[in-house]
């Protein structure tokens, strides 16, 4: 009986075992491997049916497509993709969670284990704040942002442990204003509004090397991670999510209702103070200026930006601007922003000036260097009183700068013909009746100024008093 009764158990164990052989066996060849062993034709089947899904026929090399671990659904509260296109400047799309980067398809992944298949392109976006601008954008490098399923997700060869963001420094990137305007200033919004407590990594579109050199010192303060140019990479970068698009408040501002910490432009001078603090001013290279400028002056000092050339807004009679602003009192120095060995030794410049002059245009952007409480004296031209006001005033005022604005009379501007010059007594409908008369072209590509000496002294009589209390008060 013992025999028997030990005879039908070990048949119970066995039988026992044999159905857990079979289950295990079942669930191995049903769940997709997590490991590399498809032939190289099927991981090619991989990468050219997402090429052809989205459109794209580029070859890539078959080695970085796998069939990666699964990871768990998205939470539901969450939208995995998605985009605020509200603002009439910018457009900011976020990935919310594991992103995958192929510079090769220009196409940001999520990897999502539920996505249907075919890949369909859920999003497009051109990461540049100026989309009111058809023509500008269109030679922005747009960016897909897709589902893939998990087993369709390529490899990753660069694997990031911060956020990505990611946006262009094209348009009209290369102007010193609109480097800061469209570019700066909106990814110190954007840095400051959505990674508040920690780094992202930078990734940038239409990116030139001269750009990276000359905005290093800045673009430091902005993340610890090295720099992603996307023009330069062919590898796979993945990130745990990512954001696309920078945030622009409006002209040369920051809006403090707008950010969580209320910064406002002060607080981005305080970044570019940072990143230049330790810069000094080496030589002649950024002006012509007596050997003193390159110490604390014994008189307020005047900056004077120059404008030469071809290039519109050239104030003809300078020479004897100098000699006024002399005699009145101020040390001079004329500015040629061309000759800067770097932006560090023009903000050194700015840093320690007491008043800054100039015609409208970039190069007064400089003015973006100067300690609050300094005087900032823009020569407003005929016809482009409101871009003045946008790009530097508004600017100014918010800075704590001593602003002064001069607009020119109809006898100090080169369109002068006449006081039967419909341009010039009313450039609204001078323009607008007119298509021959181009706004941009006459007024800030056709017209020079030459400065009435009588008018110009009462203003700079003025600069100088406000630069001198300046100056008593911070050296």
């Amino acid at each position: 009986m013992k025999r028997r009764s030990l005879s039908k158990t070990t048949i119970s164990v066995f039988a026992v075992l044999f159905v857990v052989f079979l289950i295990h066996q079942i669930s191995f060849t049903t769940i997709p491997s997590t490991k590399s062993t498809s032939s190289s034709s099927t991981l090619f089947d991989h990468s050219a049916r997402i090429r052809s899904e989205l459109g794209e026929t580029t070859q890539v090399a078959t080695s970085r497509w796998r069939v990666p671990i699964l990871h768990p659904p998205p939470s539901a509260e969450s939208q995995p993709i998605s985009c605020n296109r509200s603002s009439d400047t910018y457009d900011v799309c976020t990935i919310n969670g594991p992103t995958i980067l192929d510079p090769t398809l220009s196409t940001a992944y999520l990897v999502d284990p539920y996505a249907p298949t075919p890949i369909l392109v859920s999003e497009k976006v051109r990461p540049y704040p100026r989309k009111w601008e058809n023509g500008t954008m269109s030679l922005i490098s747009e960016l897909s942002l897709a589902k893939a399923p998990t087993y369709y997700a390529p490899t990753c060869d660069v694997q990031h442990y911060a956020s990505a963001l990611i946006f262009s420094a094209g348009g009209y990137n290369g102007n010193l204003f609109h480097d800061f305007n469209d570019g700066l200033l909106p990814l110190f919004i954007t840095t400051r509004s959505i990674f508040t407590d920690w780094d992202p990594v930078l990734v940038i579109l239409n990116c030139r090397d001269w750009w990276l050199a000359k905005y290093a010192e800045l673009l430091q303060q902005f993340t610890r991670y090295p720099i992603v140019n996307l023009d330069k990479e062919t590898k796979i970068h993945c990130f745990p999510s990512a954001t696309v698009g920078l945030i622009s408040h409006g002209y040369m501002t920051v809006d403090p209702v707008q950010m969580p910490r209320s910064e406002n432009l002060l607080s981005f001078r305080a970044l570019i103070g940072a990143a230049y603090q330790q810069q000094e001013l080496h030589g002649n290279d950024c002006g012509t200026y007596l050997s003193s400028s390159r110490t604390s002056p014994s008189r307020p000092r005047l900056v004077l930006v120059e404008r030469t050339g071809d290039v519109g807004r050239v104030m003809l009679n300078q020479a004897d601007v100098v000699q006024l602003a002399e005699m009145l009192g101020f040390e001079v120095i004329v500015f040629d922003p061309t000759n800067c060995a770097s932006l560090g030794e023009a903000y050194g410049l700015m840093n320690r000036t007491h008043a800054l002059m100039g015609v409208h245009g970039a190069a007064l952007t400089h003015a973006m260097f100067l300690r609050p409480g300094a005087v900032f004296v823009q020569v407003v031209p005929i016809g482009i009183d409101w871009l003045a006001e946008a790009c530097f005033g508004k600017a100014a005022r918010e800075m704590g700068l001593e602003y002064i604005e001069y607009k020119i009379d109809a006898n100090e501007s080169s369109l002068n013909s006449g006081n039967e010059n419909l341009v010039l007594k009313n450039p609204v409908v001078g323009t607008a009746n007119d298509d021959v008369f181009n706004a941009t072209n006459i007024y800030l590509k056709n017209q020079d100024v030459k400065l009435d000496l009588g008018k110009v002294e009462k203003f700079l009589t003025e600069a100088y008093h406000k630069a001198e209390r300046f100056m008593g008060r911070e050296g």
